[in-house]
């Protein structure tokens, strides 16, 4: 008889990995780390409600070193959400409202003529608010591709190129920007080479009748919440470093190879449906994202090693924004996560084989 308590049996069930004979120091490493991330999240609870699992991902995004691209109607609490991790991880924080007149300058900074008055005029770098540990960019479709470009070498190299000379950021440093999906105009859709350095695109979804009530009773009182920090970011870059040590197995790296290559319709891997509506695949920066997630999530399910369904849990955060789909999937409104819930039933049913 099967224990109700039980999970059903996996239908894409992984080799069996021995368990590593773990040192204390590690031990205790791994148990740092659960409680970390348990603490952050409490805490960002006494002001966020709900969203546990935009959350969970917004805090893997971050330890695993990458950027969060949110996603919403306005008012779902994308730019508190952002603001609050800033103040419970004591990081400096920064915020740009993107516009159509923005300038490259008004993110990067920019050179400035100084004259002493005594014949030793120079130029000397103003740093922008780029130069921040945090930056929250609002509404960040809204500013020209050309400022949007200037986020590209931060995002990917953590350096700022201007007037020659290269600057690095602070680490840690993480974008996490939002955008309005249903007001199109006056807006200038991200170009793919930026929409790939986002680690994750996740979208807000409107709150419960109990959290929507939750909100109105925190937000319409005399007071409000306040988050003190927790820890300091070199604490979430350790954090980091643990779980990229955690061991990922070929199979597991080889199914990960799969499920990327199956977003690109001419591979073997790819469903049916991402074969008729899919125009290009994902590159190879998404099969990083999804194993380093998946190091995340492991530690967090209190195992030492990464396993197919760590990749399945986050393969849709990871892909979603990744694939470019053809005009026959717009006039057929197909959307791309009932495609990549048929990839992902597509790569299950030919693991179990």
């Amino acid at each position: 008889m099967t224990d109700p308590l039980l999970p059903p049996p996996a239908s894409h069930p992984d080799p069996v990995v021995p368990a590593p004979d773990l040192d204390p120091a590690t031990e205790a490493e791994l148990a740092r780390f659960r409680d970390a991330f348990k603490l952050l999240k409490e805490t960002l609870g006494q002001v966020i409600v709900g969203q546990h699992a935009i959350i969970d991902h917004c805090l893997t995004a971050m330890v695993a070193g990458g950027h969060v691209l949110l996603e919403g109607v306005p008012g779902l609490g994308k730019t508190l959400l952002v603001k609050t991790i800033a103040d419970a991880l004591h990081l400096k924080f920064g915020r740009v409202q993107f516009t159509p007149d923005l300038m490259p300058a008004d993110l990067v900074g920019t050179r400035i003529f100084i004259d002493d008055g005594k014949g030793a005029a120079r130029f000397e770098f103003s740093r922008g608010p780029l130069f921040c540990n945090l930056l929250l960019g609002d509404e960040i479709n809204r500013a020209t591709p050309k400022t949007q470009s200037a986020l590209l070498e931060a995002m990917q190299e953590k350096s700022v190129t201007t007037g020659g000379e290269t600057h690095r950021l602070e680490a840690p440093f993480f974008v996490l920007a939002t955008q309005n999906p249903l007001e199109q105009e006056g807006t200038y859709p991200l170009p793919e080479a930026q929409l790939d350095r986002f680690f994750f695109r996740l979208v807000v979804p409107y709150p419960s009748f109990a959290e929507f009530e939750n909100i109105l009773a925190r937000t319409t009182g005399a007071t409000t919440a306040r988050v003190q920090p927790v820890f300091d970011g070199a604490e979430l870059v350790r954090m980091g470093q643990l779980a990229r040590r955690v061991p990922i197995p070929d199979t597991v790296r080889r199914r990960t190879v799969e499920l990327v290559m199956g977003t690109h319709p001419e591979t073997e891997y790819a469903s049916p449906g991402l074969k008729r509506y899919a125009r290009y695949g994902a590159s190879p920066r998404a099969g990083q994202a999804c194993l380093l997630a998946a190091q995340v999530r492991a530690v967090l399910a209190g195992r030492y090693h990464v396993a197919t369904e760590d990749v399945i849990a986050v393969a849709p955060a990871v892909l979603n924004h990744r694939v470019i789909l053809n005009f026959e999937a717009q006039a057929d409104g197909v959307n791309i996560d009932q495609l990549l819930a048929e990839l992902i039933k597509t790569r299950q049913a030919a693991w179990s084989v």
